[in-house]
């Protein structure tokens, strides 16, 4: 049981409700957690701190050092259902991502991860070298590797 008190406007003791714990629990209403890849976030809505477009979900994690940032997006990965995307294990293995081997060899113009249907970008700001920049592509959208990989920019598409 949870006794409730209250007071009234001299600080005095008026009278106590008893409620139970379940009474509690139930007034709470408890609304499910649906991973991105089930249900991915509408056009112009804001989704835990990044934004979608309806084909692109973006957002940008920072930590005070990588290997804090690396975590965070890996585990907003696990728990929006893209746990099963190969990824690399260490923050140490995803600086190797950080600069093309080849400068005149590039097949993707962002310096980061790329694996359908995640990229994790590097940001190219100053002062902003432990943040990375998390994009998620609808893969239930038209033309989803199309957009993917650049091929098919939004701005033709209508």
């Amino acid at each position: 049981m949870i006794a409730t008190m209250h007071y009234d406007e001299f600080g005095f003791l008026e009278e106590e409700e008893e409620q139970s714990v379940a009474e509690a629990v139930e007034a709470v209403p408890l609304v499910p957690h649906v991973p991105m890849r089930e249900q991915f976030p509408e056009a112009g809505s804001d989704y835990l701190g990044g934004h979608s477009n309806g084909w692109e979900y973006r957002s940008v994690f920072g930590g005070s050092k990588l290997v804090y940032t690396y975590e965070m997006v890996k585990q907003f990965l696990q728990e929006e259902g893209y746990g099963d995307v190969p990824i690399p294990a260490t923050a140490d293995e995803l600086k190797l991502f950080r600069r093309p081997r080849q400068s005149q060899l590039q097949l993707f113009a962002e310096r980061g991860y790329i694996h359908n249907p995640i990229k994790i970008l590097f940001s190219n700001e100053r002062g902003q070298r432990n943040n990375l920049i998390l994009c998620i592509y609808n893969e239930q959208a038209p033309d989803h590797l199309l957009r993917f990989h650049g091929v098919l920019r939004p701005e033709l598409t209508k």
